[in-house]
């Protein structure tokens, strides 16, 4: 009978359900222009919803090239070209100037004519790109910022238009990754991350390049030089997105310096009157769609925090790729992505942005130094707390049921990235690349002994248990926070600092010290088990001051803030610097 009554009203509800349907679709054709409009308006929202539902994966045939353990070699012939397209310049001047110089001299970057071939030890290849070739088919450039400023160059060679492509690809990244003491680590991230869903992978390839300088007073007998070892990458732009499969007329943003503000003086519409591309690029670099409407909304829905986190980020941003994108990065210890090396994708008819990552020569930078005994400095740039600066991070990470994703996530993925599969990609690497690290010319500039080299490698196989170890430690502490300005008031120095937040609701206090000196051991004042985020010390003399703020939760855990203070050497995490000027006002340095 149960059953029957049952089976009666679901019969009934399914025939009103239709009734309001038919009725709201009538409405639909009250007249016939109504009716263009409002179809129009309804296959718009269905196409959104159909977008926003997407899952995005990557096209894996797209690595048919990949051989983990291989090289490519390239040569490549540079002569000086025209001025039109800034290529007439000496080989010499290319490599002389890093990207800083360039900004300091107000020039776009110089570049060469060249032509590149690809073939192997012996020589260009028949049926490769640039065989026969006998005039420039490509245009060189130095790439990478800081990178930039060391002897060995990172280079970005663009195939000219018509003259073919390189394994579909007309932009080759070339990474000399100097600051990598492995120099595979691009590589790995990228060859694991293939096997990893909702994710977006890119291929990469070692490179053995060899360069002829036509651009000098010896250009007729110059000959090819050997230049070593590289990593190549594939260049995001439009044609990436299509080769993976993705939307290649979609938004693709590059981050610079992005941390989720609104940035209104900087993200503007470009039909706005003050609208600068070049001033929107010091955030986000524009590489897909430049059609920001979307990007706007997200940004002043995620900073209007009258409305609820949870609302903005399943609107905005697909679950499982923004969860999988922070557990991937936490695990293989890529701090460097708090505020740029990603990229943030969304396709023409969605809402919804997707993380896509970017250069991670950064991984596992923690256990390489312990290993090589080089001190390891991050403060609180360990699981959660690294990315706690972060407007979208702190939102959602605020709530227990995405940390709980997140830690889901995180046990997915350690499963994963077991030591036996990284260990068996290292050894695979290590087979082909060393010989040319302890060779010229990379030996000239490579630090690591060959007595170290093995044990390095094999250090970094253990790095997902470290990294996994340091999460479960970031989640018990208070979270990190900033250290306000100093002020003046009544002839006193107020201090006062963010409240700390922990994940288990737990009292904070905080041990504050303000010292003469750097090592806090001349002490002008401490304050311990501080309730209240705000403590003054009388007027001080002219001169430098540091401030120290730890909060420490009721479990006895602690954490420092995020400033630091950059000297000579290295960065002094937790610490906020002030000078005292000869007027009596009060003026910062070398913080966050």
């Amino acid at each position: 009978m149960k059953h029957k009554t049952a089976s009666v009203f679901k019969i009934v509800a399914f025939s009103i359900l239709i009734a309001i349907l038919n009725s709201t679709l009538c409405s639909c054709f009250i007249t016939s222009n109504d009716s263009i409009t409002d179809d129009n308006e309804i296959t718009n929202e269905v196409e959104k919803m159909k977008a926003n539902e997407m899952i995005i994966q990557d096209n894996k045939s797209i690595y048919r090239y990949d051989v983990e353990d291989s090289i490519v070699t390239m040569y490549l012939t540079v002569r000086k070209g025209n001025s039109t397209e800034n290529t007439d310049h000496t080989w010499d001047e290319v490599n002389s100037l890093s990207i800083f110089d360039y900004e300091l001299l107000g020039v776009e970057r110089f570049g060469v004519e060249a032509i590149l071939k690809i073939g192997d030890e012996n020589g260009p290849l028949p049926g490769e790109l640039g065989y026969g070739e006998t005039v420039p088919n490509a245009i060189v450039r130095v790439r990478g910022n800081t990178a930039s400023r060391n002897p060995q160059k990172s280079y970005k060679i663009e195939l000219k238009k018509g003259k073919g492509t390189w394994r579909e690809q007309r932009t080759i990244i070339l990474n000399k990754h100097p600051f990598d003491q492995t120099r595979v680590m691009n590589k790995l991230y990228f060859d694991l991350l293939r096997g990893v869903p909702n994710m977006v992978s890119a291929r990469t390839q070692f490179v053995h390049l060899y360069v002829k300088d036509e651009t000098g007073p010896d250009a007729a007998t110059s000959v090819y030089k050997d230049y070593g070892l590289f990593t190549q990458i594939e260049q995001y732009n439009s044609r990436y997105l299509r080769n993976h499969g993705l939307d290649e007329n979609g938004q693709l943003y590059k981050a610079e310096m992005f941390e989720f503000f609104r940035y209104e003086d900087a993200i503007k519409l470009k039909s706005d009157p003050g609208y600068s591309v070049k001033d929107f690029e010091k955030v986000l670099e524009i590489k897909g769609n430049d059609n920001h409407t979307k990007l706007i909304a997200m940004l002043e829905e995620l900073n209007n925090y009258s409305i609820d986190i949870e609302e903005v980020f399943e609107k905005y941003f697909y679950i499982e790729n923004y969860f999988t994108w922070l557990a991937y990065n936490i695990l293989m210890g890529n701090l460097d992505t708090i505020n740029r090396n990603f990229y943030l994708y969304s396709p023409t008819n969605s809402t919804k942005f997707y993380f896509i990552p970017w250069d991670s020569d950064g991984s596992f930078s923690r256990v390489r130094n312990e290993y090589l005994g080089i001190p390891n400095e991050y403060g609180h740039q360990i699981g959660i707390s690294n990315y706690w600066g972060c407007v979208l991070h702190e939102r959602v990470l605020s709530k227990q049921k995405y940390r709980d994703m997140l830690s889901s996530k995180i046990e997915e993925l350690k499963d994963y990235l077991t030591k036996e599969k990284i260990s068996n990609l290292l050894n695979s690497y290590k087979a082909v690349i060393k010989k040319y690290l302890y060779s010229m010319p990379d030996i000239l500039y490579y630090s690591v002994t060959e007595d170290q080299f093995d044990g390095l490698y094999e250090a970094i196989s253990n790095g997902v248990e470290l990294n996994y170890q340091l999460y479960l430690e970031s989640i018990k502490r208070p979270m990190p926070f900033f250290i306000n300005k100093p002020i003046i008031e009544n002839g006193k120095i107020k201090y006062s600092w963010q409240v700390a937040f922990d994940f288990n609701g737990e009292d904070i206090k905080y041990d504050v010290e303000i010292a003469r000196n750097l090592a806090m051991t001349d002490l002008i004042a401490s304050f311990k088990g501080i309730e209240i985020p705000v403590v003054e010390t009388e007027m001080l003399p002219m001169g430098q001051y540091f401030v120290r703020v730890k909060a420490i939760n009721e479990s006895g855990e602690a954490q420092y803030a995020m400033d630091y203070y950059v000297s000579e050497y290295s960065r002094h995490y937790g610490i906020y610097a002030f000078y005292i000027q000869p007027d009596g006002t009060i003026e910062t340095v070398h913080t966050t």
